[in-house]
Order: C-alpha cells, then sequence, then structure tokens
C-alpha cells in the first residue's frame, strides 16, 4: 500500500506543510563539486587527451586517438535507414510538429526611424555555436534530441555539437537517427563533466560552443554550473514534477496513469492532484492503489508517490489554481470542463495542459511545445526552452546629424551630474 499524502486547504499548516513538501535541494555536495572542478581544469589544460582518458575510466572503453569518438554523419544514417518504418515515420512526424511550434517562435530583426532621422532598432542572430549534451546508455532519450536541437536550428545556428555518452561503446539508434532528422551537424561519443568541458572550452577535436543545453545527472548538471558565464546554458533541472487540478469529472484512471506518468521518472519526481471533491480524492486513491502494481517502474512510482506526492483538497478551483501558481510546476494539467477559463488564472507554470483529454505524455514527445521546462518552482521567473534561447539581441543606433546635436546635449547634462567628462564631451562634439 502506498502511502499518500493529503493535504486540506483549510488546514492552519497547509501553506508550510505544502512548502515543505515541494521545496527541493538540488544541491552537488563538496566531493561531487570537487571532482568536476578537476575534470574541468584537467580538459581545459589537456584537452583531448584528458577526454580520452576520462571516457575510457568512466565509460569502459579503450579509445586512442580522439577521431575514434566522432560519430560520422554515414552512421547517423545507417541509424536512421535501420529503424522500423512506422518508428522512422513517427519520429520525423514528431518532429515536424515539434518544428512547426518552434518556427513561431523566432524573433525577427526591428528598427524605426525617428523625425529627425534617427534610426533605432534590434538586430536578432543566433549563437555562434551550440552544444547538445544527450544522455546514453539505458537512459537515452531521442524526445530530447528533438527539443534540444531543432530549436536551435529554427534559431539559426550554423553548428550544432552533440555529444552522448556510449557506455562499453554502447550505441542507441533512436538517439543517432533523431539526431540526424533534428539537423545535428557533429555527434561525439562522450559525456560527463568531460563532455561539459570539452563544449565550454574547447579541444583539439571539438570545437568550443557558445551556449550548453540538454538534460545529464548530477555531475553534468555541476559541470553546467561551474561552466556558466564561459559558455551559456539553458537550466539546471531537478526532478520532474506534475500538478493536476481537476474538477471530479475525470476518470479516475486516468488521473492515476498522468500522476504515474511523471512518479516513474524517479524516486523523486512528483506528483500532485488538486481538486474541491473530496470523494473524488478518494476514488483516485483506489485508482492508484489498483493500478500501480500493475506497472512496469512499479517500485520507483511507489517510493516517489510515497515521498514527494500528495493529493490536496481545495475549497474551490479559484484556490486550486492559487495553490498552482504557488508550487508553479513543470507540468500542469487542467482536467476540468472549462479549462480555457480557468487557465486565466494561471500565472506560474512551465507547460500547461488543457482539458481532459489532454495528457502531459503528448507533450513529451509530439504535441510541439517544448518538453525542456523550468523545475523547482523557477516557473515562477522563467520558461520553457525554446528558440530564443539560441538568439541574441543587439541593439542599433544610428544617429542623423541633427539627432546627434540633441541627444548629446541630453547626454552632456547627465555625464556631467555624474562627473564623466570625456562622456559628456564625447557627446558634446557632435551638438551644432
Amino acid at each position: 500500500m502506498i502511502e499518500l499524502k493529503q493535504l486540506d486547504s483549510q488546514s492552519k499548516d497547509f501553506w508550510p506543510t505544502l512548502e515543505a513538501l515541494i521545496d527541493w535541494e538540488g544541491v552537488s555536495d563538496a566531493q561531487v563539486m570537487e571532482t568536476v572542478s578537476a575534470i574541468l581544469r584537467d580538459v581545459r589544460r589537456r584537452g583531448d587527451a584528458a577526454v580520452i582518458e576520462y571516457t575510457n575510466r568512466f565509460d569502459r572503453m579503450n579509445v586512442q586517438r580522439m577521431e575514434e569518438l566522432e560519430i560520422p554523419r554515414a552512421r547517423l544514417q545507417q541509424a536512421l535507414d535501420g529503424l522500423d518504418g512506422e518508428l522512422r515515420r513517427l519520429l520525423e512526424q514528431a518532429a515536424e510538429r515539434i518544428r512547426a511550434y518552434h518556427q513561431r517562435q523566432k524573433a525577427e530583426s526591428w528598427t524605426y526611424t525617428e523625425a529627425d532621422g534617427t534610426v533605432l532598432g534590434q538586430q536578432v542572430t543566433a549563437v555562434d555555436r551550440a552544444g547538445l549534451y544527450v544522455p546514453g546508455g539505458k537512459a537515452a532519450y531521442p524526445s530530447s534530441v528533438l527539443m534540444n536541437a531543432i530549436p536551435a536550428k529554427v534559431a539559426g545556428v550554423p553548428e550544432l555539437i552533440m555529444v552522448v555518452p556510449t557506455p562499453e561503446g554502447e550505441l542507441n539508434e533512436l538517439v543517432l537517427a533523431a539526431a540526424l532528422i533534428a539537423g545535428v551537424d557533429r555527434v561525439f561519443a562522450i559525456g560527463g563533466a568531460q563532455a561539459v568541458a570539452a563544449l565550454a572550452y574547447g579541444t583539439e577535436t571539438v570545437p568550443q560552443v557558445a551556449k550548453i543545453v540538454g538534460p545529464g545527472n548530477i555531475y553534468v548538471a555541476t559541470a553546467k554550473r561551474m561552466v556558466f558565464g564561459t559558455v551559456g546554458i539553458d537550466m539546471i533541472a531537478g526532478p520532474s514534477e506534475i500538478l493536476i487540478i481537476c474538477d471530479g469529472g475525470t476518470d479516475p484512471d486516468w488521473i492515476a496513469m498522468d500522476l504515474f506518468s511523471q512518479a516513474e521518472h524517479d524516486e523523486d519526481a512528483q506528483a500532485i492532484l488538486v481538486c474541491p471533491d473530496q470523494a473524488y480524492l478518494q476514488r483516485v486513491r483506489e485508482s492508484i492503489e489498483r493500478l500501480a502494481p500493475q506497472m512496469e517502474r512499479a517500485e520507483i512510482i511507489a517510493k516517489s508517490l510515497g515521498a514527494r506526492a500528495a493529493l490536496i483538497k481545495v475549497r474551490d478551483l479559484e484556490e486550486a489554481a492559487e495553490v498552482a501558481n504557488f508550487v508553479a510546476p513543470e507540468h500542469l494539467e487542467l482536467s476540468v470542463a472549462d479549462p480555457q477559463g480557468l487557465v486565466k488564472r494561471i500565472r506560474n507554470a512551465g507547460a500547461i495542459f488543457m482539458g481532459r483529454y489532454t495528457a502531459e505524455a503528448v507533450g513529451d514527445y509530439c504535441a510541439g511545445p517544448n518538453h525542456v521546462l523550468p523545475t523547482s518552482r523557477t516557473a515562477r521567473f522563467s520558461s520553457p526552452l525554446g528558440v530564443y534561447d539560441f538568439q541574441k539581441r543587439s541593439s542599433l543606433i544610428m544617429c542623423s546629424a541633427a539627432g546627434a546635436s540633441e541627444l548629446g546635449k541630453i547626454a552632456s547634462k547627465l555625464a556631467r551630474g555624474e562627473g564623466l567628462t570625456a562622456h559628456a564631451r564625447s557627446a558634446e562634439y557632435r551638438i551644432k
């Protein structure tokens, strides 16, 4: 039996109890930080030689030259050609849907001209080169390749470098096929902190990138955190989360399975159901108890639900939205009769799945919006991965003679007020 917590919003200690439940400390311990720091320094100093050494040690490989770790394009094509026809069609269909959605995100350059002829605007350009980290071995997710690579290519990134660990030389055919479909330019069979270091600093063989995206274990996440500033990163992701608001009108088996869809990720994943109907919460609890033992990942689901899940009774759907905004979940399902009305009350969520028929799982694979989402309450201030993460904005300023004169008068006074006379005189030279 799963010991599933139940909270009631009318309880005195509800909000502090909820805050304690959702609190997540994904902090690397001192030993992890020390190990990662040493690897980063070593790769920065010794380049390819260090990458080869760590790859042989951690992935149980026997590589002599860096060239052996680059997976050629022909091998990607072989993986794609070898897929079952139906699987290939579905992978390509998912990629096309993701591409179509992200094309709408692309920002364009713009300018406007003031009355005196001064031109102001913004120039949008893609980052020169991006790096994509993809987990390898058993934790191989072709969907993550599509979700990370396609926005980069839509943004116009000229070169996308993918790194993926291949423990004992094990290649995942779906991951390689997805890389080709998504337009990845080069692929290296390296992983861990050494792969992040190679991307961040560059080696004799791996080119330095401007931004690193993609999920990984605690060593990868720590490495990304440490190289931030030298390169950009997407985010530091915590465990997967789902919060479901239901009005009691959805089949409880559907809701139980939606909760499982996140709980099966790992023991630290979080699944929360919020509902104003106590009888319905009990029905979902019964569905969970009946269905959980049937799941392939039953042990992980049970541990996740027992440790971090909750059924929350609220006063009404308005209060349910208040709870959701406080939690700021990675995935939010609005399994209610009027999702379009309720969504107007939602301010903090990574992705919002509206209506009884919209399972979070379709967002993971093929709906179109990105599945790389803010976790651990960071949806309060950040957004899903998108095309905008691979684009930069440069301000454009071109003064006419008349504009330079008028702006110079303003700049001169303000600069002298700050005691920066060279600033002032630079502007004053252009005053008529």
